[in-house]
This record gives C-alpha cells, sequence and structure tokens, in this order.
C-alpha cells in the first residue's frame, strides 16, 4: 500500500525536525518536503505533490492560513491538517473556513497527529480533544444551550443526514453525491456537527449513532 506523502510546514525548525522524525517512525507515511513559512509550503505543493499537509498557522512571509486558502483553491485533492499552539475559537475557525480538514495542537501526542493525517486523508475530519471543546463551547454560547440539552437535537437536518450516511461508511465523496452538494459542503457539515455533538473522529461517530439507534450493525 502506498504511503502517505505528508509536507511539513513550520517555521521553527526545531519543531518542524521533531515532527518529521516522529512521522519517519510511522510505517504508512512518508515526510516527503519541508516548508518555513505558506509561500513556500505552496511552491512545494506544486512541486511534490503530497497527500496531506500539515500546517502551521502562524508563520512569517505568508501565514497557514492564506496558504491553506490557496492550496485548497489550486490543489483540492492535497488535504491541509492545520498544527498550532493555539487552540482559541480565534484561529480555529478561520483556518478550517479557509478548507482546512482537521485541527491539532502542538501539544498532541505522536499518536493522536498520525490518526489525524491518516483520517483527513480518507477524506475525514479531525479535530483534536482542546479544539472540539472550543467549538462545542462556542455553539452553546452561541445558541444559548445549557449543558443538560441534547446535542442531537440541535443538529440540522442535513447534519443529521450527512452523520447517518458518514456512520454508514459512506465516503465524503458519495455522500456529496447522494446529496447533491459539494465534498467541501459536506465536509463543513462534519466538522459542524461532530463539534457539537463533542466527537473528535468517525470511531466516535460510529459508536454514537449505534447509541442513538441512528445505525444498525
Amino acid at each position: 500500500m502506498p504511503k502517505i506523502k505528508v509536507l511539513v510546514a513550520d517555521d521553527h525548525t526545531i519543531l518542524r525536525d521533531g515532527i518529521c522524525a516522529l512521522l519517519a517512525l510511522v510505517g504508512d507515511m512518508e515526510v516527503v518536503g519541508e516548508a518555513a513559512n505558506g509561500l513556500e509550503a505552496i511552491e512545494k505543493v506544486r512541486e511534490l505533490s503530497p497527500d496531506v499537509v500539515l500546517m502551521d498557522v502562524a508563520m512569517p512571509v505568508m501565514g497557514g492560513l492564506e496558504a491553506t486558502r490557496r492550496i485548497r483553491a489550486e490543489f483540492p485533492d492535497t488535504k491541509v491538517l492545520a498544527l498550532t499552539q493555539y487552540d482559541e475559537k480565534e484561529y480555529v475557525f478561520p483556518i478550517i473556513e479557509a478548507g482546512a480538514s482537521g485541527f491539532v495542537t502542538k501539544t498532541s501526542a505522536s499518536s493522536e497527529l498520525a490518526y489525524g493525517i491518516r483520517a483527513v486523508h480518507r477524506g475525514e475530519s479531525f479535530l483534536s480533544p482542546p479544539v472540539a471543546r472550543v467549538l462545542v463551547e462556542n455553539y452553546r454560547q452561541a445558541a444559548g444551550l445549557k449543558d443538560k440539552r441534547d446535542p442531537y437535537e440541535q443538529l440540522t437536518e442535513r447534519e443529521r443526514e450527512v452523520l447517518k450516511l458518514t456512520a454508514e461508511g459512506y465516503t465524503t465523496q458519495e455522500i456529496a453525491e447522494t446529496l447533491i452538494v459539494s465534498p467541501k459542503t459536506v465536509e463543513g457539515h462534519k466538522a459542524t456537527l461532530m463539534a457539537k455533538l463533542g466527537i473528535h473522529n468517525r470511531v466516535e461517530l460510529v459508536k454514537y449513532a449505534l447509541r442513538r439507534g441512528i445505525v444498525q450493525l
């Protein structure tokens, strides 16, 4: 099976070297290149065609936000997993809106980082627990919800459809074709519903759907 080609974009050399060393130990991944800023990341994507870009948000010359927006527009097959030391909503929402498929913090464990890369490579969304909490809290504040209320009741009809289809094993592309929307729209619904439910990956999503009786074994 071909390895997942990863491009690591971070302006801190020591951290970038550490991430590359960690990923070198993961059997199904290969670091094909490195970038020290957003502009360089775009150039490396054009040159190396990575499957996933691990993108730092705050970088000189061009930040990760603009780089993500351009990469997703020019290279739609390349996924972006945002990486930052910040988990405040001021950083989370813009990078997701720019097209990132997931968000992990620099304090994440190496296993979580690898899982996130695999998830976005499969076309899924991934949020590290601190980021998911930020999204859930923001949603609760915006909707005026109390913790005791059932988050499922706050899902839109379309979000429930995406939840059910995802739990049944459909890919993002298949869901997009079924609902007659774009894959990006599906990813947006998926990220929002996972944030509302406090779910961090597809495994948890399937377990939740089974508990709710949304899908059957």
